[in-house]
């Protein structure tokens, strides 16, 4: 049969990238975003490529991630990739006095809760799957070993916080057999990190698939970069 992935926030940069990789290699995409109507180039990959279907969800939003649940309850997702993510900040900020805690709460929603939220609700489609394997995409930025300079507060804090939680969901996952891998994907040459990034998302997607291809629970909660080294805590 063929395997079925869903990826939030598929719409464009890596999201898109993960969904045109998959799809290219035979598989049943489940491509979410929050606004199908104008995601073109999503719409556009969707038509050339049959396995592909778009689906609405902000991750932020408890009765998206349910109906995106119920609509795929008979389903079964062999890999769930939390890609969703935000970054708000400018490099200027780097004191105590420039916070701004509206942004840095929306920050967490998105980057933490909403990856949490997702794999929840998928939790069972996930465990009737063949590979049974949850990814979160998270940053070195969220190694406090990494840190290094004063900046990007709310984005650090939030994948620190996504890096712990995925640790302990990956403990209660693994007795059903369900694996999580917690992946940097790099600075990526995407709208997020801007024309100065050194990576290409279609060669950081590869990276990360491979890391998935040669998954094995001996791997489960643990926190690599796209190229396969280990990453600190």
């Amino acid at each position: 049969m063929m395997p079925n992935v869903l990826v939030t926030g598929s719409n464009r940069g890596l999201g898109i990238e993960w969904v045109r990789q998959y799809a290219e290699e035979g598989w049943r995409v489940f491509a979410t975003c929050r606004h199908p109507a104008e995601a073109d180039d999503l719409k556009a990959l969707a038509h050339s490529h049959r396995s592909i279907t778009v689906h609405r969800l902000d991750i932020t939003k408890p009765d998206d991630v349910n109906a995106l649940a119920r609509e795929l309850r008979n389903e079964s997702i062999d890999v769930l990739i939390n890609n969703a993510g935000l970054y708000l900040e400018k490099y200027e900020e780097v004191s105590l006095d420039n916070l701004r805690f509206d942004d840095w709460e929306l920050t967490f929603r998105v980057n933490t809760l909403g990856c949490l939220r997702v794999t929840r609700a998928l939790k069972p489609m996930v465990a009737a799957s063949a590979r049974r394997l949850v990814v979160a995409i998270s940053t070195h930025m969220g190694s406090i070993t990494e840190i290094e300079t004063a900046d990007a507060f709310y984005y650090r804090s939030s994948k620190a916080a996504l890096n712990a939680s995925m640790k302990g969901v990956s403990l209660e996952l693994k007795p059903l057999g369900i694996g999580v891998l917690i992946l940097h994907p790099g600075w990526n040459n995407t709208r997020m990190g801007g024309p100065d990034a050194p990576f290409r998302p279609v060669d950081t997607v590869a990276g990360m698939r491979r890391i998935i291809e040669r998954f094995d629970m001996r791997h489960t909660g643990r926190f690599f970069r796209f190229n396969g080294e280990e990453i600190p805590w």
